[in-house]
């Protein structure tokens, strides 16, 4: 029974938590964390980053100009020149952030799915269920290129739109294990039990195979991604201009490894 709940949070895990490792402007790893409190909003007309709490609250900039809070910047030509990398590192980081949202929602319905290859026995059940996967799957796919491949990474969309629109099937997955589960448990029937347990065995290693592998690539693109965003940090720290309050623009924020560490109870390793 334990290894039957722990194959089906796994699964489940992987559905809710890939996307969210590559949902926004946010990388994390080992070696390195970077993260925005900003929405970026990528245009051909330029790049706005705007936020709610905080000052600045918009920051544009295109070929070098900048604006901040609907202010004109006067920049020397060494930051122009900078603004204008640091605006098309932003643009270069787009497609690829894109592509790994969505190859994680990718990843985590193929193992849904694969649950439910393994656990409905019924063929009218696996198919409303298969159904109900592959339309939130779809939908979830939808979402991400309306936002992320239209140039709009915004605070969170992706974990929201895992928790909003895969939350119904995720549940009624759950429900049905775990029904089969308890109700081979309390029937006493431990052939019923070892059948279950032998599934959930076998689900692991299907697991293992199939998606473990992908999973690890996908970490690894996303690890890639640190470099580009360590430029993004070296650039700001770079600019001649000031802020009012006599300090630098800072877009990107790189956390520390140890904070990362100290952290990772309270909040997710990647946004």
């Amino acid at each position: 029974m334990r290894t039957l709940i722990l194959s089906l949070a796994i699964a489940t895990g992987l559905v809710l938590g890939a996307p969210a490792q590559a949902g926004g402007l946010h990388v994390n790893h080992e070696q390195c964390s970077f993260g925005t409190d900003y929405d970026v909003l990528v245009k051909p007309e330029g790049i706005t980053f705007e936020r709610q709490d905080g000052k600045p609250g918009s920051v544009f900039m295109h070929e070098g100009a900048l604006r901040i809070d609907g202010r004109d910047v006067a920049v020397s030509a060494a930051d122009a020149s900078r603004l204008r990398e640091y605006e098309s590192q932003v643009r270069s980081l787009l497609p690829e952030v894109t592509s790994i949202a969505r190859e994680g929602v990718d990843i985590g319905f193929d193992a849904l799915t694969t649950v439910v290859a393994s656990f409905a026995d019924d063929p009218a059940e696996r198919t409303r269920l298969t159904t109900e996967l592959n339309e939130q799957h779809r939908q979830a796919l939808t979402k991400i290129d309306s936002g992320l491949g239209h140039g709009e990474w915004r605070q969170h969309s992706v974990e929201d739109l895992m928790e909003n629109q895969v939350g119904h099937a995720v549940e009624s997955l759950v429900s049905t294990v775990t029904a089969k589960a308890v109700k081979a448990a309390l029937s006493g029937d431990q052939s019923q039990v070892a059948a279950l347990e032998a599934r959930a065995d076998s689900l692991d290693r299907t697991i293992d195979q199939q998606v473990d592998a992908r999973a690890d690539k996908l970490s690894e693109r996303a690890e890639a991604l640190c470099p580009r965003m360590a430029r993004l940090d070296e650039l700001q720290q770079q600019f001649e201009f000031r802020l009012k309050d006599g300090s630098r623009l800072a877009l990107v924020d790189h956390q520390p490894e140890h904070d990362n560490e100290a952290s990772a109870k309270t909040k997710p390793q990647t946004r």
